[in-house]
């Protein structure tokens, strides 16, 4: 089971007012996983490529054309949260859909022993509603919202077309999104029980 967890904050950059999630997470949990997290409280849809700065290194899902770019990318499976905290590293860069380049800040606010009780990861707070899909970035995510709350905004109309509803700057369906978390941690209970058992047969 989970021993020690991370506290970690993940905040999408360059919008204001500040949207932002915050999750306990265990310390095996590599970055591909982080990713699905990331994915999964703000909620994003996962359509795109994503990637994980730390230092001079990136992370993601790598392909051929990488090395051509003159540009590696490490494996996210194969680095863990654990690796991490004892480089002592406090802050990851993290950036989703390569076009829209929504660039994120994890910071790892502490590390402390896991609850027997609790399931992980668990979500725990955050504020405000991320944009959605396919805006055009931070840029056009501001037109979006101007346009969502007026009526008499030249852009209204074709907007909640789109959008395809209104849309709600503070209410990002919170305890959808913590309900959620709660499923990705019982599959990983249950994966976790399994190769525990399988181990045992050994």
């Amino acid at each position: 089971m989970v021993d020690q967890i991370a506290r970690l904050r993940v905040e999408l950059l360059h919008i204001e007012p500040r949207i932002w999630r915050r999750m306990d997470v265990g310390l095996t949990t590599n970055l591909r996983a982080l990713h699905e997290l990331v994915q999964a409280t703000m909620p994003w849809e996962n359509d795109h490529l994503y990637q994980f700065t730390i230092g001079e290194r990136v992370y993601g899902e790598p392909s051929p054309e990488d090395m051509s770019w003159g540009h590696k990318v490490y494996h996210a499976k194969n680095m863990r949260l654990e690796a991490l905290v004892a480089r002592g590293i406090t802050e990851i860069d993290y950036t989703y859909d390569f076009g829209d380049n929504w660039q994120h800040r994890i910071s790892i606010e502490h590390v402390s022993s896991a609850d027997p009780d609790i399931d992980y990861p668990l979500y725990l707070d955050g504020e405000r509603t991320a944009p959605p899909e396919d805006v055009r970035g931070p840029p056009g995510f501001m037109d979006f919202v101007e346009a969502m709350a007026n009526r008499r905004h030249p852009e209204h109309k074709d907007m909640i077309r789109w959008y395809g509803r209104p849309f709600n700057p503070v209410d990002f369906g919170e305890s959808a999104v913590a309900e959620t978390v709660r499923d990705i941690a019982a599959k990983r209970r249950v994966a976790l029980e399994a190769f525990e058992r399988s181990r045992r047969k050994r």
